[in-house]
């Protein structure tokens, strides 16, 4: 058997969702053969124990000790193949579940490296969770049940055939019967699809604000709405609830169904085989048998509203896979290449001097990351680095020149030291200048083991400031051609502002920086500021001189200050 995952999950069929099972089914398709096999072997080794049964029961009728024998071998090997059969039918079924969940595991997340920044702008975050923790366990479902699926429907016409031969009225009554109850069960499917499907949006929406709850959770206290959020997700919790118990009523009336139909067709083949036994047209052994037959239905009839079911999930399911599938990336690659020089973003008029300290002040906060996302080309815009279009750039080379660093960064799990210097060839000298530069080297001997502590998932041990500030070391140890900071000081005391203002300077003299910020003791340090309004340049100059010469600059600078 082949180990999971495998090295490479393929280029889905994402033209509808049955067309992305299907191709998941050819993906796998001779797994799946052998656990149908096997599964079809499985049922028939059940479906014929009943005539072999009631072949036994007409041995010791006519008191035949070695045709009781006979039928008692056959018996037992057929016990023992059920055995050999149920166990690989299973093995397969957790390969062909495992199979298709790691397949859509490695293409969501090659998607989602893929897309980068454009899927949080696409997709929201409880949307991606939901896909993660229950839509690939369905389409795993979905391959799982297609070998029982299979092999119930080949057990039905089976002891269909075996009834027709031995009474045409039971065989005719087996035959016309499962096909009724497949129908009768037909009208749940409908409304459990749509409650499912509403029931995952409404699951999907109560992530995406379980996560931005915890993402803020620490603005939301420092401003008093800690309540007012928890009341909100109170609210969507009770939808999702109520939701789950409109699905779960379909879902109880689909049990039922599974119960009583087959109960009721066992009651009939089992009313009419005694009748026929008390006539004499059918021997003891025989109605034995049809009753251990119409007993031995209820499994493959149940197994048939099951699959119903699964596959009915599983088609949702892949229709939320195939919708973060499709998703193009905002930002294609190209193929030149710039010796570097001026950035300038057209659009708002923002222009970068290489080797310069530049700050934009925007009277909307929006405006600066937006200019932040077309410089560093997470969205489109007519830019330029020297001579050459930023978007006729190579990804890579983008990538490695001009570094955009924002608040939306996080520390990832391991050794601090790893965390902070990403490319591993800084020296323990740049390390501690780094550190100096963000004013973090008290987060740092604050520590037992130093830069070789282990982070938290998150850097959750590290409070908001903290976590900036490291950050920023991070930023400066990789050392980019452009550097463009996003509010790097947005969540730390005054005093750590100035000196972060004043050694950010120094640690990058000659090196084009580019920082987006309002507040007066970083701007006061830069080299030239250019103040944004409404998208556009509105005004450049010192930042001395733009407050005397700028009311619009002095009132964005100065709000809530005298």
């Amino acid at each position: 058997m082949r180990s999971l995952p495998e090295a490479d999950p393929g280029v889905p069929d994402i033209r509808s969702p049955l067309r992305f099972l299907w191709w998941n089914a050819r993906r796998q398709a001779p797994s799946l053969l052998a656990g149908i096999t096997y599964a079809t072997l499985w049922w028939l080794v059940q479906a014929l124990m009943p005539a072999v049964l009631g072949k036994g029961i007409e041995a010791v009728t006519a008191k035949d000790t070695r045709a009781l024998l006979v039928w008692a071998s056959i018996l037992f090997g057929l016990g023992l193949l059920q055995a050999f059969t149920g166990v690989m039918r299973h093995r397969m079924a957790v390969f062909n579940w495992l199979a298709a969940a790691y397949r859509t595991v490695q293409l969501t997340t090659r998607q989602a490296t893929r897309l980068g920044a454009t899927l949080p702008k696409r997709l929201s975050t409880g949307e991606v969770v939901s896909v993660g923790n229950s839509d690939i366990a369905h389409i795993g479902s979905s391959m799982d049940i297609l070998l029982r699926g299979t092999g119930s429907v080949v057990a039905i016409v089976t002891v269909t055939v075996i009834l027709i031969s031995t009474s045409l009225p039971l065989g005719l009554l087996v035959l016309f019967g499962v096909p009724l109850m497949a129908v009768a069960v037909g009208p749940l499917l409908r409304p459990m699809h749509r409650r499912q499907a509403e029931q995952r949006e409404l699951t999907g929406e109560l992530s995406t604000r379980a996560a931005d709850i915890v993402a803020g959770l620490r603005v939301l206290r420092g401003i008093g709405g800690e309540q007012v959020f928890a009341q909100r997700y109170r609210e969507e919790s009770q939808r999702v609830r109520r939701a789950g118990v409109r699905v779960a009523g379909v879902e109880s009336v689909l049990e039922g169904a599974q119960i009583l139909l087959p109960g009721l067709l066992i009651a009939i083949v089992t009313g009419i085989g005694a009748s026929f036994a008390v006539a004499g047209d059918i021997p003891t052994g025989q109605l034995v048998a049809f009753y251990l037959y119409a007993v031995f239905l209820i499994g493959p009839m149940r197994t048939l509203t099951e699959a119903a079911d699964k596959i009915t999930k599983g088609h949702v399911a892949a229709g939320r896979v195939i919708r973060i599938l499709s998703i193009e990336p905002e930002m294609t690659g190209g193929v030149a290449s710039s010796p570097g020089g001026v950035l300038r973003d057209s659009y708002s008029g923002v222009t970068v001097q290489p080797g310069s300290l530049t700050a934009v002040a925007a009277s909307a906060p929006s405006d600066a990351i937006a200019i932040a996302d077309r410089l560093g080309r997470y969205s489109a815009g007519d830019v330029t680095f020297g001579a050459v279009e930023l978007a006729t750039l190579a990804m890579p080379e983008v990538r490695s020149r001009i570094l955009v660093a924002d608040n939306g960064a996080r520390l990832f799990t391991g050794r601090l030291r790893d965390e902070l210097d990403v490319g591993g060839g800084a020296s323990d000298q740049q390390v501690r200048q780094a550190l100096d530069a963000a004013c973090a080297t008290d987060i740092v001997e604050a520590l037992p083991d130093g830069l070789d502590a282990q982070v938290a998932e998150s850097g959750r041990e590290f409070s908001g400031g903290q976590q900036q500030r490291l950050r920023l070391v991070r930023a400066l140890l990789t050392d980019p051609e452009v550097l463009i900071l996003v509010e790097p000081t947005s969540a730390v005391d005054a005093h750590s502002e100035a000196r972060i203002a004043e050694r950010l300077a120094k640690a990058r003299a000659g090196k084009t920086t580019l920082i987006c910020t309002t507040s007066p003791l970083v701007l006061d340090r830069t080299d030239h500021v250019i103040y944004v309004e409404g998208g556009r340049v509105l005004a450049e100059g010192a930042h001395r001189e733009l407050l005397d010469s700028s009311p619009e600059y002095a009132a964005t600078v100065t709000r809530g200050e005298d």
